[in-house]
């Protein structure tokens, strides 16, 4: 018999991300499947941000005591249920309603940190009162840096922890996939016109009673009754930045007191400068290959980063995770959390609330079990010698650098992760 993903609608039955995103393929509509899915030109830096796991490989240790096993790790002195977090993805409200606060609730009840994207459809006042846990705020840097400075105060209203500053859309990426489903700028073609129309369960959910999506927290930036799609549109294009430079994150170190994350980093001399201009973190990011097409991915330059600044700042990184054994690739070559994009949100698209629980309860799994397969109690323990990189000038062979092991810290009793979480049966009764 034939080998073939699961094809329904009922994300309960995925068992992986892949699978995942097969549901949510066919559960919205493909323009806004598209949007998610898509990257620039002809979408090389896509396909390398996933191919680029394949060439790396494990070395397990045997014969280790691996009965009691942790995921849990420190992030900015708190405590983390995993080593990853859900990143920020902007137009969220379009897969389902109130789709950055389904991801904000399904962090929080899994006990790790969220990121509420600037082009969220939710304010941010109601996402951190409405879902508590760790809720961080991205900024794109606009031409009106007033609108920086209204944005930060407002955080610091309501006890943001972070902000995540990303560096890497002063210029658009060119999207072509993504514009083909469009007859003219935000109008679909007939295709597509019609494609939503076989999308009841998505028009009842998203569209009715209120119309399409708008952005909430570009109000302050946006001209009066511009925050529609259309009129976000046309006024964000003027406002890219093309001049925004490291002095304009020592302006954002001034005015912000709390944690200040650089995302967008790709080389080791970027890095050190985010020290000297008193980042706390940075993410390694090339924007999920939807800005530079042929840029490399983050993990080729992450040991490279690691050696660089490891331990100066917080060492993050995103790009094509999908399964916990990239995610532990990561973390044993330096990194010290993971953002995931598409994956959490192909969970999103595929459920809502208890499909996003379902994608983080499906990585969280994978991951216990890796730690345990390569002979580590918990992640603490995972450094270049548990990896072979064969061709990569910072870990190839023998060779491989041992990376200083980061702090340990106090670490959660290892759990068990059942089919179906807690918040999943909530959701479903």
């Amino acid at each position: 018999m034939k080998r073939r993903l699961y094809k329904g609608t009922d994300y309960r039955r995925a068992h992986s991300i892949d699978e995942l995103r097969e549901v949510a393929r066919r559960r919205v509509p493909n323009f806004c499947f598209e949007y998610v899915e898509g990257g620039s030109d002809d979408e090389v830096t896509l396909k390398r941000n996933r191919s680029v796991f394949e060439e790396i490989g494990f070395v397990p240790r045997t014969l280790v005591d691996v009965s009691a096993r942790s995921q849990a790790i420190d992030l900015f002195g708190k405590p983390s249920a995993a080593p990853f977090m859900i990143g920020p993805t902007g137009f969220s409200g379009l897969l389902t309603r109130e789709g950055d606060l389904a991801l904000a609730r399904a962090a929080a009840f899994a006990g790790i940190p969220y990121i509420l994207s600037n082009a969220s459809t939710m304010r941010l006042e109601d996402v951190v009162r409405r879902a508590g846990g760790r809720v961080w705020m991205q900024l794109y840097l606009y031409r009106t840096r007033d609108y920086a400075a209204r944005l930060v105060d407002r955080m610091k209203a309501v006890g943001v922890e972070a902000l995540v500053v990303t560096t890497d859309s002063a210029i658009f990426g060119n999207r072509e996939w993504d514009r083909r489903n469009y007859a003219r700028p935000l109008k679909l073609d007939l295709r597509n016109t019609i494609d939503v129309m076989l999308h009841p369960r998505w028009i009842f959910d998203v569209l009715v009673p209120h119309g399409v999506p708008r952005f909430a927290n570009l109000g302050d930036m946006l001209p009066p009754g511009q925050d529609s799609v259309q009129g976000a549109a046309s006024a964000i294009s003027k406002e890219l930045d093309p001049s925004l430079n490291w002095s304009d994150i020592r302006w954002l170190r001034d005015i912000w007191p709390g944690k200040l994350i650089v995302k967008g980093v790709m080389c080791a001399e970027d890095a050190v400068t985010a020290v000297n201009t008193g980042a706390d973190g940075i993410v390694l990011s090339n924007h999920g290959g939807r800005q530079l097409d042929g840029a490399v991915s983050s993990m080729e330059i992450l040991p490279e980063v690691a050696a660089a600044v490891g331990g100066r700042l917080t060492v993050m990184l995103d790009g094509g995770f999908r399964r916990g054994s990239d995610i532990v690739k990561a973390r044993a070559l330096g990194a010290d959390a993971v953002l995931l994009g598409r994956a959490t949100t192909y969970g999103l698209a595929a459920g809502g609330e208890a499909g996003v629980a379902h994608a983080i309860n499906l990585l969280k799994t994978e991951v216990d079990r890796v730690v345990g397969l390569l002979g580590c109690s918990d992640l603490s323990q995972l450094d270049a010698g548990y990896i072979r990189w064969p061709g990569h000038p910072e870990v190839s062979g023998n060779s491989a650098p041992r990376f200083e092991e980061k702090k340990r810290v106090t670490l959660a009793p290892v759990r068990r992760f059942p089919a179906e979480t807690p918040l999943e049966k909530e959701v479903l009764s």
